[in-house]
């Protein structure tokens, strides 16, 4: 029987304890936590319990973590996004392989350096683009690369970011401004670039981009009594979608989704409440968060820069015409897409709790009906299968994982040239962009001139 593998945990919130760490709970025969680096000391507590960590396996820094004798086989980095680039290239000249949360890091430069220092050190960079790791997608994928479709002439992919994770994770939450973590289009979307680039199999030749903060701002409200807070006598409450009480502590999206009004759903659902308190689910406690932290803000009255509705259109090298749609006023969370081939047309929907993919032949117009396999946990079953592939490769299994560095830097890129083309309205080409980031030049020449 194989050794179960050993890792350290750098950052033990919701992706590193929740995903990660359960992981690691439900497949104890072949992995176990042998360390943490995490700073909130609730947060180190609680995953130190789980996994029956002593103290000297407990870290409030990635720095002690890292230092002096390798402790793990190798190392999950789950920190926020700006803190992925330094403990990530210390893990990698320690001689540790690394799993690395989405995005790589907030800077293009970094991300190239990231890149280049896994290929030089030898060591495993596998990035998390977890939807690569979906039934779903992996359907659609090898559907375009049989043929079936013919040769694709167009792409419409949208991501439909449902509006209370729009207001959780990007006008109260983590994400809400770009100078604090990234733009939308890196921090949410570059899922959805990545899985564009891997599908289609062809680069992008030329990008252009339009998009803004639409809703979320103070003009918006509905009326100019509305105060700071929800919790703080808010005349509108008991009607907005927004409510911070409705969708932390009354469960309002999930309820209109058609689960029974009296349903516990406390004892079912976590995210995104499990963010608010350090994971203490607690009534007591959620409310207590929205009285005093950044999630019990009315939504027009937030910090928040980030865009909620953003259009990137590409062609590839090969001729395809790309138009991505990302927005944050969706009634549901998922992904949609329409692939246009000249001898098929692929339809799909990647819904919560609802997935079908639909190819018509052009020819007998005839349509093959497919529902690909519903998996339990994260991101459509990705999570589980993209950790299984971590640990497949670091036991020897495989060569290479489907989402190392390197083919994870391309959706990087685009997420860059997106917000560089939308705040220039410019149209990059993206074969200059390309040779520019590798070369680590400051002043790109990546205009197009408009036809």
């Amino acid at each position: 029987m194989a050794a179960r593998i050993r890792l350290a945990a750098v950052g033990a919130g919701q992706r590193g304890a929740d995903v990660y760490g359960r992981y690691a709970l439900e497949h104890d025969a072949d992995v176990e936590f042998v360390a943490v680096a995490e700073p909130i000391a609730e947060r180190r507590a609680r995953f130190s319990g789980q996994y029956d960590l002593p103290g000297e396996a407990q870290f409030s820094t990635w720095e002690d973590l890292l230092s002096g004798p390798r402790r793990a086989d190798a190392v999950i980095i789950a920190t926020q996004d700006t803190g992925h680039v330094a403990p990530a290239l210390a893990a990698l000249e320690a001689g540790y392989d690394v799993l690395l949360e989405k995005p790589m890091a907030t800077t293009l430069t970094d991300c190239v350096a990231l890149t280049v220092a896994a290929e030089k050190a030898g060591r495993v960079l596998q990035i998390c683009h977890v939807l690569r790791y979906t039934d779903f997608f992996t359907r659609v994928h090898d559907i375009v690369q049989s043929g079936r479709l013919g040769d694709v002439v167009t792409y419409q992919h949208r991501e439909n970011v449902s509006y209370y994770h729009m207001a959780h994770s990007f006008v109260r939450g983590n994400w809400r401004r770009a100078d604090q973590s990234s733009p939308m289009i890196l921090a949410k979307s570059c899922h959805d670039l990545d899985l564009i680039y891997w599908i289609l199999g062809e680069r992008v030749a030329q990008l252009s981009s339009v998009g803004t903060l639409r809703h979320y701002r103070a003009d918006q409200a509905p009326r100019p009594d509305i105060p700071l807070r929800c919790l703080d006598g808010c005349p509108i409450e008991a009607d907005c979608p927004f409510s911070a009480p409705g969708i932390y502590l009354d469960f309002r999206p999930w309820r209109s989704m058609g689960l029974a009004d009296d349903q516990d759903l406390s004892t079912t659902l976590e995210w995104p409440m499990s963010t608010l308190a350090n994971g203490d689910l607690r009534r007591e406690s959620i409310r207590r968060a929205l009285e005093e932290g950044p999630y019990g803000r009315c939504v027009y009255h937030c910090d928040n820069d980030v865009v909620d509705t953003q259009i990137v259109t590409m062609q590839t090298e090969a001729g395809t015409s790309i138009g991505f749609f990302m927005h944050g006023h969706s009634h549901v969370e998922g992904r949609t897409l329409r692939l246009d081939g000249t001898r098929a047309t692929l339809e799909g929907e990647f819904i919560d709790r609802r997935q079908e993919i639909r190819v018509t032949d052009h020819r007998t117009g005839a349509t093959d009906i497919i529902h690909p396999e519903m998996a339990t946990g994260g991101h459509g079953g990705g999570d589980q299968r993209l950790m299984a592939e971590f640990l497949a490769v670091l036991r020897g299994e495989g060569q290479r994982p489907l989402t190392d560095a390197r083919a994870s830097l391309e959706s990087h890129l685009l997420a860059f040239a997106a917000e560089k083309a939308r705040l220039e309205s410019i149209v990059v080409n993206m074969a200059e962009y390309r040779s520019w980031a590798m070369a680590g030049s400051t002043s790109p020449d990546v205009i197009l001139p408009h036809a």
